[in-house]
């Protein structure tokens, strides 16, 4: 980024926070109204969409155009099919029982200590897992080689989180399968496709923003790394797999199915 773009940049950090912020409040406001916590999952993807499109319009004065589009484009197809399908799995069901958890040992206003402890700590985490999607916006380099090469990754990201949510979906709209372990398709690969796919889109848009040169690079690493955590050691793998635990056959599964990273089952 040139002295322009970065004062520019600068801006559109203000710029994304706001956007970030706005989506969670108005997000928290719903709840009040719904009486549930749970659809700031939906918002997650949604605020992510709302900052690549704001970028998108402030950037146009700095950003090589073909970048702009496509990572925005790759955000908006990311963000908006997250936020549909946590949408429709939830819809009619009551709290999250994580939300429920936690809310349970709030110190005084279950709804103030969810606006602090959720809704602003995850627009915190959009604002700052999103800095690729912003600095790949104002780099003013034409694309090249490994900008193809992050779209691969996250083209197998969004096709792991795709393809996984489907599986799952039809595995428990059939009562049958009713307390059993799912592990069909790419669940017998790896036991969290939906995560794997997750950290590939985001190292995948880490790409794409390296692309543009070593600053863009260097303001945007924590991004992938962040959401590594996240997944692997944070709210995703280990806590879903800590829920699992005590499941029948979930032993069994455990031991023949990668924690993570893809690989065929190992039968003994």
């Amino acid at each position: 980024m040139n002295a322009l773009a970065r004062e520019a940049f600068a801006a559109n950090l203000g710029w994304t926070a706001a956007t970030a912020l706005a989506v969670m409040l108005v997000t928290f406001l719903l709840a009040l109204t719904m009486g549930v916590h749970r659809i700031v999952d939906s918002a997650w993807g949604t605020a992510f969409a709302a900052v690549a499109v704001v970028t998108f319009g402030l950037s146009g004065a700095h950003g090589d155009p073909a970048r702009r589009l496509l990572v925005t484009g790759m955000t908006l197809v990311w963000g908006l099919r997250l936020a549909v399908h946590i949408a429709r799995r939830g819809s009619g069901d009551g709290e999250d029982p994580r939300y429920e958890a936690m809310l349970a040992r709030a110190p005084g206003s279950r709804n103030l200590y969810a606006l602090r402890m959720i809704y602003l700590l995850q627009g915190a985490l959009v604002w700052l897992v999103s800095l690729p999607v912003q600095a790949a916006q104002y780099t003013p380099r034409p694309l090249s080689a490994l900008a193809l090469a992050g779209t691969a990754v996250w083209a197998v990201g969004l096709f792991f989180e795709t393809v996984g949510d489907a599986q799952l979906a039809r595995f428990k709209a059939d009562r049958a399968n009713q307390g059993r372990i799912m592990d069909r398709g790419l669940w017998s690969w790896t036991r969290h496709p939906n995560y794997f796919g997750d950290f590939c889109v985001w190292w995948g848009l880490f790409l794409v923003a390296c692309d543009g040169g070593w600053q863009a690079a260097a303001v945007s690493v924590v991004s992938p790394l962040v959401m590594s955590v996240l997944l692997i050691s944070g709210s995703g793998k280990r806590l879903l797999e800590r829920r699992m635990a005590g499941r029948p056959g979930w032993d069994a599964y455990a031991a023949r199915t990668s924690g993570f990273f893809p690989r065929p089952p190992r039968y003994r």
